[in-house]
């Protein structure tokens, strides 16, 4: 994807370790900080949340390289609808 650049196959994985990480402890306080910028936005402002966990995760591991915070917002969408994808194929079985 333009913009995101990683490393190996090891920084992408110590990467996705560290998105589930922060997933679990910081997105959900900040969700419930940000509710009624999020009610306002219809639920936009999620994907530039999903976007600071993203950026926040790559800060964090060494080979993974933003251009900015946009590629990071457009990551998390791809990462957001992979995974609904996997999900969906998963309870489809």
């Amino acid at each position: 994807m333009p913009g995101i650049q990683v490393d190996g196959a090891g920084a992408a994985i110590l990467t996705a370790l560290f998105l589930g990480l922060i997933n679990a402890i910081i997105r959900p306080i900040l969700l419930i900080l940000t509710l009624p910028l999020t009610l306002l936005t219809f639920g936009a402002f999620a994907l530039v949340i999903n976007g600071a966990m993203l950026a926040l995760a790559a800060r964090f591991v060494e080979g993974v390289h933003l251009a900015g915070f946009g590629s990071a917002v457009l990551g998390a969408v791809v990462v957001s609808l992979v995974g609904g994808v996997v999900h969906w194929l998963l309870r489809c079985r």
